[in-house]
């Protein structure tokens, strides 16, 4: 990985070369060997992202042009402009709604982590044979191996375990 600090986009032109009705990502973040993830997203005026929620990830957005509404899962309405920073928590839900201007905003969040194989359905224990699979107590984030048998959160580095 190269260390070194660059340049990846000036965000003025990059909105500004943007046709009007252009909707999704304008930009993200794709070096390699990355810890984070960024996005800039546009909206056109009146577009709508419907109500979700994110489980692994705290958002950052970044409102850098227009204006809309971010609705939260409790029905509290936020006004966004530019220069907002809002934080979004894991397990919030949230949607937004571009104004007349439309809105155009950076996300940024650490990077997810890559698919892991996961048991679907944990058999019983049986007498002999193998010792019993242990990935369902491995952390999907950092790798580490719970201590607990029916892990919901990781220890060492707090990410959520998969439901069982």
């Amino acid at each position: 990985m190269d260390a070194t600090p660059q340049v990846l986009a000036v965000l003025d032109g990059l909105l500004a070369s943007a046709a009007p009705e252009e909707r999704g990502a304008l930009w993200h973040l794709a070096e390699q060997g990355r810890e984070l993830d960024a996005n800039v997203v546009r909206l056109p005026p009146g577009a709508e992202v419907g109500e979700h929620q994110e489980d692994a990830l705290d958002v950052l957005l970044v409102v850098l042009a227009g204006s809309g509404r971010l609705r939260t899962g409790g029905g509290e309405v936020l006004d966004l402009a530019p220069t907002t920073v809002t934080w979004l928590p894991r397990t919030s839900r949230r949607s937004l709604e571009a104004g007349p201007e439309g809105l155009a905003y950076l996300t940024v969040h650490r990077r997810r982590p890559g698919l892991a194989i996961t048991p679907a359905v944990r058999e019983p224990a049986r007498e002999g044979g193998e010792a019993p699979c242990m990935l369902d107590l491995v952390c999907p984030e950092c790798g580490r191996l719970s201590a607990d048998r029916a892990p919901a959160f990781c220890s060492a580095c707090g990410e959520p375990f998969p439901k069982r």
